[in-house]
């Protein structure tokens, strides 16, 4: 039965090694989509701030063309009436209108457009300091998650170790000693049960993984998204806190059951000497022969405190 979970523990701890590479591979590309993700904003601003600087040079241009017809429409009118004073009063006028208006325009566009630009870059910057705090925490929540994992695993390697060596050095007495502590199976099955968990933390980081892309292509709802991940990133946190208590819960266990093993070998040890002790008096004619066999302290049942009829129940 210890060969068969040795065998379930070692296979445990090669899907939390694929597991670890596979959590360093999600890592790996979602830096990478990051990057892209990054590229494609300063990217998609360049081209908003280029379209916004042809669109004023339009505008400004269409604006003069506006004021030069106008201008030249009604100097024509004023040629058709032959009042060359007049025309020459009101193109004056006209002049100083127009250059006071183009003035203006001219200011009121620039101010729109360094205003326009100022805001979009503004926008840019805190769209890209929210993306990479976003990318941050998910990058050390999935470091927690390896750490995490890296930790379960040498405790598992750790585990197999110390059952592979009670085996090697395991007699049928000790067998015996180990009976009453069968809920070592249901320790590992509880281990299983925990690195399910750990399976199912990976999807919902997965899922997580998903919706951060789906928000990259949302700026609108960004803070929204943002306030959903860090409360479920702090649900995460609490799982895995949980996960590792149960965890240094279980190495106590199996050092406490470590030692109650050495103790029972010491016991059993102890006994074989004091029975080897017994026959030689025996064959020396120490033993005095008006004791009967069945008084003999070879007949008679241990009564060590480590004697597992005795021994409390290991606590779990």
């Amino acid at each position: 039965e210890l060969s068969l979970q040795l065998a379930r523990i070692r296979d445990e701890v090669v899907d939390s090694v694929q597991q670890w590479e596979r959590l360093q591979g999600e890592k790996a590309q979602l830096e990478q989509s990051f990057e892209w993700e990054l590229k494609g904003l300063q990217e998609e601003q360049q081209q908003e701030l280029k379209a916004l600087q042809e669109r004023l040079v339009e505008e400004h241009t269409s604006e003069i063309q506006r004021l030069q017809q106008q201008q030249n429409s009604h100097l024509e009118q004023l040629r058709s009436q032959h009042q060359e004073q007049e025309m020459s009063e009101n193109h004056e006028r006209a002049m100083m209108e127009m250059e006071a208006t183009h003035g203006a325009t001219l200011a009121t566009l620039q101010e729109e457009h360094t205003r326009t630009i100022k805001n979009l870059k503004m926008a840019h910057e805190q769209q890209k300091k929210s993306m990479e705090e976003e990318f941050e925490k998910l990058r050390l929540s999935l470091q927690d998650q390896v750490d995490t994992l890296t930790f379960q695993n040498r405790a598992l390697r750790d585990r197999a170790k110390r059952f592979e060596e009670a085996l090697r050095r395991s007699t049928d007495e000790q067998i015996d000693a180990l009976a009453p502590y069968q809920h070592i199976e249901e320790d590992l099955k509880s281990l299983k049960e925990v690195l399910e968990m750990k399976n199912q933390q990976i999807h919902q980081q997965e899922l997580k993984i998903s919706e951060l892309e789906k928000m990259a292509q949302k700026n609108v709802l960004l803070e929204e998204r943002i306030q959903v991940l860090q409360q479920q990133n702090e649900d995460l946190k609490d799982r895995i806190d949980r996960n590792l208590a149960m965890s240094r819960q279980l190495s106590e266990e199996n050092a406490n059951l470590q030692v109650y093993v050495e103790k029972e070998s010491s016991e059993k040890k102890r006994l074989s000497r004091t029975n080897e002790e017994l026959l030689w008096r025996l064959q020396t004619g120490e033993l005095s022969p008006r004791m009967s066999p069945t008084q003999s302290p070879l007949h008679r049942p241990a009564s060590s405190p480590a004697s597992p009829s005795r021994q409390q129940p290991f606590p779990r």
